[in-house]
Formats: C-alpha cells, sequence, structure tokens
C-alpha cells in the first residue's frame, strides 16, 4: 500500500477516535456544567472540559431553547452564561434571603457613573458628581467585585479607568451594560427620586455620612425587585 493511502487511512482511523458526541449528549454536557457552576461560564471553558469534536456554542443554543417557558433559563451574562431562575419566578426567591447589602449615597452614584460612562477615570467620576470620591467608596466597590481597573488612559499621567465587571451584570440580571435601565425606568421602579443633584450645598464628608439605601439588595431581592 502506498504511504499516502496509508497516511490517509491512519488519518481517518485518528478521525473516527475523537468523534464528536452527539448534539443531544453534548446538551446535556453543557447543562451539567452550566447547572453545577455558581459562577457564569464561557463557551471557551465549556469546550475545555467536553470531549474533542464537541461544539459548546451549538449545544447552548439548543439549551436555551429547550428552556423556554420553564422554571429555569439559560442566559448570557457578558460573555459566559449560566443557569437562572426564569425572571418572572424570582418573586418565590424572596424566602431565601439572608443578607441585605447597603451602600451609601456616594458609592451609589459612584457605582451608577461608572454604569454608564465606562471605561471612566476617579477625575470624570468626580467631575460628573461634583464632589470628590473618596478612596473608602471605590475600596467598597472593588472588595464588592461590582467594578475593576480598566486600561489606563493615553493621557498625562495615564490615569487609571474603572468598569463594571461581570459579577455586577450577573447580579442584576444583565447581558452587558448596553441593557442598564434608562432614567425614566429606574424612577418607575422607584430607584431615583427628584433631589437636587448631588453636590450642591454638600461637601464631602456631608455626603460619605447620607443614611444608607435598600436601592442595592442581595441577589434574590433584586431579581423580585426586577421583575
Amino acid at each position: 500500500m502506498p504511504d499516502d493511502a496509508k497516511e490517509n487511512m491512519g488519518e481517518t482511523v485518528a478521525e473516527s477516535l475523537f468523534e464528536a458526541p452527539p448534539e443531544a449528549e453534548q446538551e446535556r454536557m453543557v447543562e451539567a456544567i452550566l447547572f453545577a457552576s455558581a459562577e457564569p461560564v464561557s463557551i471557551a471553558d465549556m469546550n475545555a472540559r467536553m470531549p474533542h469534536g464537541a461544539d459548546a456554542s451549538v449545544a447552548v443554543q439548543h439549551l436555551q431553547k429547550r428552556y423556554e417557558g420553564r422554571g429555569v433559563a439559560v442566559v448570557k451574562v457578558g460573555e459566559a452564561w449560566a443557569i437562572r431562575t426564569a425572571p418572572d419566578l424570582g418573586f418565590l426567591m424572596r424566602k431565601e434571603t439572608v443578607e441585605t447589602r447597603k451602600l451609601s449615597r456616594a458609592a451609589i452614584e459612584t457605582l451608577a457613573i461608572v454604569s454608564y460612562h465606562q471605561p471612566v477615570t476617579r477625575a470624570e467620576i468626580e467631575e460628573i458628581r461634583g464632589v470628590s470620591v473618596s478612596r473608602g467608596t471605590v475600596d467598597q466597590l472593588l472588595e464588592l467585585e461590582w467594578i475593576r481597573f480598566g486600561r489606563r488612559r493615553m493621557t498625562p499621567g495615564r490615569p487609571v479607568t474603572f468598569v463594571v465587571t461581570q459579577g455586577f451584570l450577573d447580579h442584576f440580571g444583565l447581558e452587558s451594560a448596553r441593557d442598564l435601565p434608562g432614567l425614566r425606568e429606574l424612577r418607575a421602579a422607584g430607584l431615583l427620586d427628584n433631589r437636587p443633584p448631588p453636590g450642591e450645598g454638600t461637601d464631602e464628608a456631608e455626603d460619605e455620612d447620607e443614611d444608607q439605601t435598600d436601592m442595592f439588595v442581595s441577589d434574590d431581592e433584586e431579581e423580585e425587585d426586577d421583575e
């Protein structure tokens, strides 16, 4: 047998040894990965766990359709995927709430500015708020892992920027920052009022001592609010 024929036969045998699992089996694998993971999982991570030849991107799309109308849904969070409670059933999770997260008004305003203006520098945040941003406010948001450091600006001093994290998107059930509600929706949900803009007649000390608010609560309570 010619060498070329032997080589082609060898490639055929090798390919058969790594034949991709059936599509239904790939869906089961993706389902198992998402169900067992507490954090959203990227397509690349799923492919790395699945057998050679499997395509997680196709499997997750089929799985998403299969879960339509069920008690849980396959949702995209940033560049990753997760299994989450169906949006209209979030109220059922209310009894599971064990902790309420409270942020100061300064932290809420800082988080909102980062969300809507990212990537944004500390100086830009202060310019928008009209008052200084304390290190404690930024540290609190970093510790919550709702914001993170972005790329440095190619400007004098090369200031660091801030952007929201995938954890922030997951907490509020958003696929991306583009899905953030507008001012009208925020006011309709009772998350904004008509008080004067921050910084008018206040200084940093007064701003940081504002009463805390329950706008940012535990995951399950926030799901109920979003509904």
